[in-house]
């Protein structure tokens, strides 16, 4: 893990005026949980293999590229894990000593680039992450393999989209009968009001993902990594 030094930072939503969010120290993991580390959790944890999770904990298409509970098939060993859902991302940290990170600790540690803490400024940043919104498949990829960034930490960008703890903590339905509390899940909707920068698409797409998910879905381009 690496040692993430506390900061403020202005978030895309979630700070009223603009006001700089303090981050606390943390850790991160340096790498996506990989499909050989989460082949060990399961085997460890039966209720947690395809064909043992309730379904109210994972969709259907958990791990549904895998050959079968503990076959990755040919996938990459070193790829990220993905089609986990919130419920498997979350027990696997608390498995390890760990927790996910929140959301704030994430873009936190997001939006540094090789050289310096806040990069959202840099047009170049910007177009590399929207370059790899377009580009298919790369969950299949090693992990380590994208940039190393200011903090130490690799793959924040260019591999996949990463579960938080609090990923359902922005966008409500603005349905009073259905806002009763960010359990009951989420939504993108007219998502550029209170935007605190609005040309960072690259954010205002992942902020979008997050808020179309629901704690039992998986993607196969959804990965998660761990704090402490």
């Amino acid at each position: 893990m690496v040692q993430i030094k506390s900061g403020n930072y202005v978030p895309l939503y979630g700070s009223a005026d603009k006001i700089p969010v303090n981050v606390t120290v943390f850790s991160l993991d340096k790498y996506p949980v990989t499909n050989q580390q989460f082949l060990k959790f399961l085997k460890e944890n039966p209720s947690y293999r395809r064909s043992k999770i309730k379904g109210i904990f994972a969709a259907k298409s958990y791990l549904s590229h895998w050959k079968s509970d503990l076959d990755y098939g040919d996938l990459n060993p070193n790829a990220p894990a993905t089609n986990v859902s919130w419920f498997a991302a979350k027990k696997y940290c608390e498995c390890q000593g760990k927790r996910l990170p929140t959301m704030d600790e994430w873009e936190y540690v997001a939006m540094a680039d090789a050289k310096i803490k806040d990069a959202r400024a840099k047009k170049a940043y910007n177009q590399y992450i929207l370059n790899w919104y377009e580009t298919p498949n790369t969950y299949k990829k090693t992990v380590g393999s994208t940039f190393k960034n200011y903090w130490g930490v690799y793959d924040m960008h260019g591999l996949v989209w990463e579960w938080v703890s609090d990923y359902n903590s922005i966008f409500l339905t603005g349905e009073s009968r259905k806002d009763k509390g960010n359990d009951t899940n989420l939504f993108c909707g007219s998502g550029s009001l209170n935007a605190s920068d609005l040309m960072d698409y690259a954010a205002f797409m992942r902020y979008g993902f997050r808020g179309s998910l629901k704690a039992n879905f998986t993607t196969k381009n959804l990965g998660f990594r761990c704090a402490k």
